[in-house]
């Protein structure tokens, strides 16, 4: 076994080439039996597995620089590179992180969970390299999902007019290669890197614009003709027009020709890009047909017959089904309706919604900034855009929430999915800091509810909202299990609820930590403190008149929000009661605190940030010597 004798790059450099293919299979045997496991990105890891190997074979990290676009694809790497052994704690609870780490190892130079970002970083990284005299290679590996974020397209294009040192990766996942294409497109990337290639490109063009009186018209024809072929049989030129040489496309799977290659582009001055081919889910078969099952996998899988077999889950609803139901009947009833995701049609339970109605649902691509204003757009020609993004993806669209549908007051629904903890996915996907960003923009309306039942009602009144932006947030997951009511209901708005009368003191709680709050107050009452229970509903705009009738009781109030405590609606509650000059209000806010929360399991992070049954109890009662020395 090889695997078990690398722990780092340096070990792997010493197995011979002929035995790496043998390699490749050992670690695909491992990740498909440890993420059974522990759960985690499966189809994608399979697929880099040689392009990995080819990397650490052939470059020396970490002083070479290896950039991982998006990240989750890293876990060949973190094998490599000494960390096989924490494998049983991946993505758990102070385990090992899905996702590139630098507390990890000094071989992940880059950390990321979002798309799109790694060439940004390998120019900044390339720069700085080139500033302080260094001789290193910077070697970011963007996937061509990423490549369509518009981010990854303004690095391209800087990255082409610096002509600093780089080699791209393209880990082209979707095509599948013609043997005669890529061969032929092989020895053209091999033409194009020799090292008398540009020299003899500049002395036909020297020598053609010798030529008396025809001869700048002459090498302008030369010049036009040579371009014509280029279109005609390199898929690379528009890399090569931005600046880059191109070289590919490449069998990603194939090491001999992948290593090649990479020979190749590291003699060549200059950025170059490197088109590998690879095939998601790569040596297994239930991962290479549907990639998108099998792109991410949790503990409720196992290893059966060859295949990975869910287990029977059952159960509550999920939030996302729901919001796909919801939409669908919004649609029926309104063909203005249009749903819109950016990449995550799966995801944000569309599919269904994309089959009934193909001609108003729109996955735009990893490409949320064009999303909202798409759907401000769509707004402005009176149609009622929905747009279904994860609140850790909307951070990516924030000047266009602002600019282009807040400031303008359009009347678009945004969905807000996995808002709150999101669990093993950790601190790059956390959707606890949209009330804060959101909460401060004029025009928007932002709400949460408390169960699967109250969030199709929600759904249904932000349709019918005609006055400006509105969203509505929803946690990852099931709901509650509660009955869903056939007939959908508008719901007041800026009105919040009282599900529990109290005397003592007041739980204000938002979206899913109502639950919470109604068992707190169980608690409570067996100590003979009686706590009034509070649906906030609305982050904003408040309900002004039940804080009003807090203040006139003089009743401590807990608000209690799996969100940024700063700029939170412990924030908003705290800015109410000062703005209107009420004093002696007694607010204490139990949400995130101001740092990035890492990955576990969704109640490990609640425990550790103290958004428990228990904590809330002990905050209520470390109020009631207050509340005694007042009375």
């Amino acid at each position: 076994m090889h695997l078990e004798q690398i722990d780092s790059p340096e070990k792997l450099k010493r197995i011979p080439v002929k035995e790496l293919p043998r390699l490749a299979e050992e670690i695909r045997k491992f990740l498909i039996e440890s993420l059974q496991v522990t759960g985690g990105h499966l189809a994608s890891n399979l697929g880099v597995v040689e392009l990995t190997l080819a990397l650490h074979y052939l470059f020396d990290s970490p002083e070479d620089k290896i950039l991982w676009d998006v990240g989750h694809q890293a876990y060949v790497h973190k094998l490599l590179t000494g960390r096989r052994h924490l494998f049983p704690t991946l993505r758990q609870y102070k385990g090992l992180c899905g996702f590139p780490k630098m507390s990890e190892s000094e071989h992940d130079v880059w950390e990321t969970g979002h798309s799109s970002t790694s060439l940004s970083a390998a120019m900044g990284m390339a720069v700085a390299r080139d500033i302080q005299g260094k001789k290193n290679r910077v070697i970011p590996v963007i996937g061509d999902g990423a490549l369509t974020g518009g981010m990854a397209l303004e690095a391209l294009n800087h990255i082409g007019e610096e002509k600093r040192d780089m080699i791209v990766i393209l880990n082209d996942n979707e095509m599948s290669i013609s043997p005669n294409v890529g061969a032929l497109h092989n020895y053209l990337g091999k033409l194009r890197t020799h090292k008398h290639y540009h020299k003899i490109k500049e002395e036909v063009e020297f020598l053609l614009k010798k030529i008396p009186t025809v001869g700048e018209s002459f090498a302008k024809t030369a010049e036009r003709i040579k371009d014509s072929l280029k279109f005609l049989v390199v898929s690379g030129v528009l890399f090569e027009s931005l600046g880059f040489t191109y070289l590919g496309p490449v069998n990603g799977h194939n090491l001999s020709e992948l290593m090649e290659c990479l020979r190749q582009a590291d003699k060549t001055k200059g950025p170059v890009l490197v088109h590998v081919v690879t095939v998601k889910g790569k040596g297994y078969e239930p991962a290479e047909k549907d990639a998108e099952v099998y792109h991410g996998v949790g503990k409720n899988y196992k290893l059966e017959a060859g295949k990975l077999q869910k287990k029977p889950l059952g159960g509550p609803i999920k939030y996302p089904k729901v919001f796909g139901n919801t939409l669908i009947r919004l649609a029926q009833e309104d063909e203005r309706v249009v749903g819109i995701t950016p990449a995550m049609l799966g995801g944000s339970g569309m599919n269904e919604f994309k089959a009934r109605f193909p001609d108003r649902c729109y996955d735009v691509g990893i490409a949320e900034q064009h999303a909202a204003t798409f759907a401000a757009g769509l707004a402005t020609q009176g149609l009622k855009p929905v747009l279904a993004i994860y609140s850790t993806f909307l951070q990516r669209g924030y000047d266009q929430l602002i600019h282009d549908i807040a400031r303008q007051n359009l009347n678009v629904v945004v969905a807000v999915d996995r808002a709150g903890f999101v669990g093993a996915d950790g601190e790059t996907h956390q959707g606890v800091y949209d009330i804060a960003f959101m909460r401060c923009i004029p025009n928007m309306t932002i709400m949460m509810p408390k169960d699967e039942n109250e969030f199709q009602h929600m759904l249904y009144t932000a349709y019918k909202y005609d006055d400006g932006p509105i969203a509505v947030r929803f946690p990852r997951g099931a709901g509650l299990g509660v009955a869903l009511d056939e007939e959908l209901q508008e719901l007041p708005i800026g009105k919040g609820e009282v599900l529990r009368q109290g005397r003592d003191v007041a739980l204000f709680a938002f979206g899913n930590m109502v639950p919470l709050a109604m068992q707190a107050a169980e608690q409570l009452a067996q100590d003979g403190v009686s706590a009034r229970v509070i649906n906030a509903r609305f982050a904003k705009p408040l309900d002004g008149e039940l804080l009003d009738q807090l203040y006139r009781e003089r009743m401590p109030v807990i608000v209690i929000e799996e969100g940024s405590a700063i700029g939170g609606l412990g924030s908003a509650v705290l800015e109410y009661y000062a703005d209107n000059e009420m004093t002696g209000m007694t607010v204490k806010t139990l949400g995130v605190p101001d740092y990035f929360v890492e990955h576990g399991s969704v109640d490990d992070q609640r425990r550790e940030v103290g958004l428990t049954v228990d904590n809330i109890v002990l905050t209520a009662r470390d109020l009631m010597p207050r509340l005694q020395q007042r009375a």
